[in-house]
């Protein structure tokens, strides 16, 4: 689909596999799709730049039909069944918090609409989508097990 990302890997899903849903994009969602993977482009661009290496992203989550999400636990609103949106890690550079602070700071030179800095720790990652919040405030924010807070900020 792009020159790093493809179809199959932005809809992978481990618990769609493991549960024998299907995760199969639609054809109506692929312009959305297609939206996301060029964002997913230039983050990786960016990330690269800022290392001054080849800095490779990996897709985590990407599409989900809403069965997936329901069996993950995503947000019944969630950008993700509308292609529009990637749950991101990026080792290479480094942890998912160091990720989520270098892209917070270029969020619209990069056209990410959120940023959400989601469980940090070393196994948390960072979740990016085309669509901004209708609230400015929930642009870049932290989820921890206590909740949500405005900012990248690291517990």
């Amino acid at each position: 689909m792009t020159e790093n990302f493809s179809l199959s890997e932005f809809t992978r899903s481990t618990t769609a596999a493991r549960r024998g849903l299907p995760n199969t994009l639609p054809g109506e969602l692929m312009p959305a799709a297609l939206q996301t993977l060029a964002m997913l482009e230039r983050i990786r661009a960016h990330l690269s730049a800022a290392a001054g290496r080849d800095i490779p992203v990996q897709i985590l989550s990407g599409y989900r039909a809403p069965a997936v999400n329901t069996a993950v636990g995503g947000s019944a609103n969630s950008d993700h069944m509308r292609a529009s949106a990637a749950d991101i890690i990026a080792p290479a550079f480094g942890p998912a918090i160091d990720v989520a602070r270098e892209l917070a700071a270029h969020v619209g030179d990069l056209r990410i609409g959120q940023l959400i800095n989601e469980f940090p720790g070393a196994s948390g990652w960072v979740h990016v989508s085309t669509r901004a919040p209708l609230a400015v405030v929930n642009r870049v924010i932290t989820i921890t097990a206590a909740g949500p807070r405005a900012g990248i900020v690291s517990a």
